[in-house]
């Protein structure tokens, strides 16, 4: 995995004003703050955000990965994973999940389901059930708002 950086015809030298210049390298390439993988064949595919990535131990963990299969379980309407401080692994990962109406899950059977697709140290450390996932004006999940909430 690594950050996409980009660069071309099509994309701006600069944001408006010169904002954000550190989002260009030194020889044009722009930052896009997307983590992907590329394929044998060429194929990108977008990870994660690098602001949402958790790092835990040195090793990355991708939160869009845990929130599409957890989102996958039958009794799960929606979750976001976010990184929380850790004293040991610098971070560890945290599942906000909102249940389907009249739907149970506890964490151990969210842990299990998790499990088939992942390494143990690449699951949540804590699995919080919550009435609904904070969003932006535009829909996406508010992270931002999650980490604060469980920062503690």
């Amino acid at each position: 995995m690594g950050e996409l950086e980009v660069r071309g015809p099509w994309v701006a030298a600069a944001y408006h004003r010169g904002e954000s210049a550190d989002r260009f390298t030194d020889d044009g390439w722009f930052r896009t703050g997307d983590v992907v993988r590329i394929d044998a064949r060429g194929c990108i595919r977008i990870c994660d955000r690098a602001k949402d990535l958790v790092k835990s131990g040195g090793e990355w963990i991708s939160t869009v990965d845990l929130e599409n299969h957890l989102m996958a379980h039958d009794a799960v309407e929606e979750a976001a994973v976010i990184a929380i401080p850790d004293e040991y692994w610098g971070e560890r990962p945290l599942a906000a999940v909102v249940l389907r109406h009249g739907a149970r899950a506890s964490s151990e059977e969210l842990r299990e389901h998790l499990s088939s697709e992942f390494v143990s140290w690449q699951l949540p450390e804590r699995i919080e059930f919550i009435e609904a996932i904070p969003r932006t004006a535009t829909g996406k999940f508010k992270k931002t708002e999650l980490r604060e909430r469980f920062a503690q």
